[in-house]
């Protein structure tokens, strides 16, 4: 499939990741996708627009996966699992914190997937715009929607990637059922 004619009305395109190394959202691509000979390359505005939450559509957009941004880098999958449990304990049932594996530190996102659409708007009032608690951070949380959506489509996902093989459990999603 070819990223630049997909339909995005439709659709949401399958990879959107910035390449520019001054970019804080600067990811790396899965061998899945490199693979398949897709590259990286900034999203369009269109493309952007596609994951920026609108508060007052939440309810009726229906999307319930999301990526958590900035989160400072001394976070464990532990602690921000407590951290967002004080607000939405049984709202969600899928956590990813990916780790760099060279510093052992987060890299300063994650993925959840909310229950339902109300437990989405919460959480988005909730976190979005706010600074993190823990570590005197300066950082400020930003929620967009995720990509990949639904706790199936989460769970596909990383049951397929290398991170199922990893023997620290630490690393791996967190899934809550």
């Amino acid at each position: 499939m070819n990223p630049e004619s997909h339909d995005h009305q439709k659709h949401p395109p399958s990879i959107f990741l910035r390449t520019k190394k001054d970019d804080p959202y600067n990811l790396l691509l899965p061998p899945s996708v490199t693979s398949l000979g897709i590259k990286s390359r900034p999203p369009t505005s269109q493309e952007a627009a596609l994951f920026r939450i609108s508060p007052e559509r939440i309810l009726s957009d229906k999307r319930t996966s999301l990526m958590i941004k900035n989160i400072p880098n001394k976070y464990t999958q532990r602690t921000l699992k407590e951290t967002l449990e004080e607000s939405h304990k049984q709202a969600f049932d899928f956590l990813y914190l990916p780790i760099d594996f060279k510093n052992g530190c987060n890299v300063g996102y994650a993925f959840i997937n909310m229950r339902n659409a109300e437990a989405v708007l919460t959480f988005y009032r909730k976190y979005n715009g706010q600074r993190w608690g823990m570590f005197n951070s300066e950082k400020v949380c930003e929620i967009t929607y995720a990509r990949l959506q639904g706790f199936k489509a989460m769970h596909r996902h990383f049951q397929t990637s290398t991170i199922k093989k990893l023997e620290d459990a630490k690393m791996k999603p967190v899934i809550i059922r």
